[in-house]
């Protein structure tokens, strides 16, 4: 388990999944929590990820564990 929060405001949930920009290729990349913080990417709870949506014409790749 993580000590990691969602990024969201006001959230306390833990962090489950974190999500990366390309902004080159309009693109959003959800995937499991990376192993540390990273500054260029937002750690999201179960409930921000699943409500997760893009600027239109923007795609959204999600990545899932394996066994998921």
């Amino acid at each position: 388990m993580s000590d990691r929060t969602c990024s969201k405001v006001a959230c306390t949930e833990q962090a489950v999944s974190t999500l990366t920009y390309v902004y080159a290729d309009s693109m959003a990349v959800l995937g499991p929590l990376s192993t540390q913080h990273e500054p260029h990417s937002y750690d999201l709870c179960a409930k921000h990820a699943g409500r997760l949506s893009v600027p239109q014409g923007w795609s959204v790749i999600r990545h899932v564990p394996v066994g998921d």
